[in-house]
């Protein structure tokens, strides 16, 4: 654990009521919450109610926070992890569907020259929503978020070796399902 976390100081303002404190914890935090949250679920809704949950519950222990128990991202990241397996759960883990895929792609039309790239994204996007649960959160939490694998194993509490074992799977099976897709960059190794 690193002997200084950035958010600390940043909490006990917004333990005091600061407002300018509280943007800036938005600010900072809202668009990795947004990424992970949409990765994990496949639905930009759903992500961004799991965000503003996830906000509340910062305000909530904002202060009574105990520095050097945890850093406050990894707090974060999984109280958002939690959020988001309770809404899986919930909907008992759906896949996007091709009609999904469609769906989210034709939501905002792109300039044609954009067209390669969003067909790129919703393949990979259909390949990722294909994994199992805990493949596809190890592959969000290392190459979507940029978590170490220490870091990405202590938030799914699982060792490092665990974690390498799903991110070896989850590879094989997106070069698996990607395969006949050409353009598509291909997983490669993680950060330590």
């Amino acid at each position: 654990m690193k002997d200084s976390d950035p958010d600390v100081e940043l909490l006990a303002r917004i333990g005091n009521n600061e407002p300018a404190a509280v943007n800036e914890m938005v600010t900072r935090k809202l668009p990795r919450l947004l990424a992970l949250a949409s990765r994990i679920l496949g639905d930009a809704d759903e992500a961004k109610d799991v965000a503003q949950e996830s906000f509340l519950r910062i305000w909530r222990q904002a202060a009574n926070w105990r520095s050097g128990e945890a850093r406050f991202d990894t707090w974060l990241h999984r109280v958002a992890l939690n959020l988001c397996h309770d809404r899986l759960r919930r909907r008992k883990e759906r896949p996007l569907s091709d009609e999904d895929t469609a769906e989210l792609a034709d939501s905002a039309p792109p300039p044609d020259e954009q067209l390669e790239t969003l067909d790129r994204s919703a393949r990979m996007a259909a390949a990722l929503a294909a994994l199992p649960e805990r493949q596809r959160e190890a592959i969000v939490l290392q190459y979507y978020q940029e978590l170490s694998n220490i870091d990405a194993a202590a938030l799914m509490n699982i060792s490092v070796e665990a974690l390498e074992s799903l991110l070896s799977r989850a590879r094989r099976q997106l070069r698996s399902q990607l395969a006949d897709t050409p353009g598509l960059a291909r997983p490669g190794r993680g950060k330590s």
